[in-house]
C-alpha cells in the first residue's frame, strides 16, 4: 500500500512541476491537461485521480511556481546577508537579470502572469493576490532598515513591469538595456550599500 501511495504522490508532484513550468511559459490558457499529463509521462485518463478539475491543477501549479521562485529570491537575500552584502542589491540584480529575462518558465510567477491574473476564477485570483503580497513583503524585507512600507509596493511594481516590458522587447539588446536602466535607477535610489 505504501509503495502505491508513494508512486501516486510522486506522479502528483511531477504533474504539478510540469504544470508550474507550463503555466509560467504559456499562461493560464496555455495549460492543457492532455499536454501536461504527456509531459509528465502519464496518461490523460489518470488526471482525475490527482485533481478534481483543471482549475485545481492551475491552483497547485500557481502555488508551486510562486514558492519555487520565492525560494530562489529568498536564498539570494539570505546569502547576501550572510556575506555582509546588500540584500536589496542582490534581489534587484537577480530579479532584473538577463537570466530571468530569458527563463520565463523558471522565474517570477507574478511577472509571468500579471496581466492574466485578474481574469481568473475567484480561487485563482485569491492565490494570485497572495503571490503579489508575498513578493512585496520579500522586497520590503530586503530593503534597508527603516524603509517606508509603501516602498516595497513601488519597487515590486517597477521590477515586475520592467521585466514584463523587457520580455516584450526580447532577450536582445533592447530588453537587456531596459533591465540595466531600471537596476541602476532602483539601486541608486534605494540601496544604501
Amino acid at each position: 500500500m505504501a509503495s502505491k501511495q508513494s508512486r501516486s504522490e510522486t506522479s502528483h508532484e511531477r504533474i504539478v512541476e510540469v504544470a508550474a513550468r507550463t503555466l509560467r511559459r504559456n499562461g493560464y490558457s496555455g495549460v492543457g491537461v492532455a499536454d501536461v499529463m504527456k509531459q509528465a509521462g502519464l496518461t490523460h485518463g489518470g488526471f482525475y485521480a490527482h485533481f478534481k478539475s483543471r482549475d485545481a491543477l492551475l491552483a497547485e501549479a500557481l502555488e508551486r511556481a510562486g514558492r519555487d521562485s520565492a525560494a530562489v529570491m529568498n536564498r539570494r537575500i539570505d546569502t547576501s546577508r550572510e556575506r555582509g552584502q546588500s540584500p536589496f542589491r542582490a534581489l534587484v540584480e537577480g530579479y532584473l537579470s538577463e537570466n530571468h529575462l530569458s527563463r520565463v518558465e523558471e522565474g517570477c510567477v507574478v511577472a509571468a502572469l500579471g496581466s492574466e491574473m485578474p481574469r481568473q476564477s475567484p480561487e485563482l485570483l485569491a492565490l494570485s493576490t497572495r503571490r503579489v503580497h508575498s513578493l512585496i513583503e520579500m522586497i520590503q524585507r530586503a530593503l534597508p532598515e527603516g524603509s517606508a512600507p509603501e516602498q516595497g509596493m513601488v519597487i515590486a511594481a517597477t521590477m515586475v513591469g520592467t521585466l514584463q516590458l523587457a520580455r516584450t522587447m526580447g532577450a536582445n539588446e533592447q530588453g537587456k538595456a531596459m533591465l540595466a536602466t531600471t537596476r541602476h535607477a532602483l539601486l541608486s535610489q534605494y540601496d544604501s550599500a
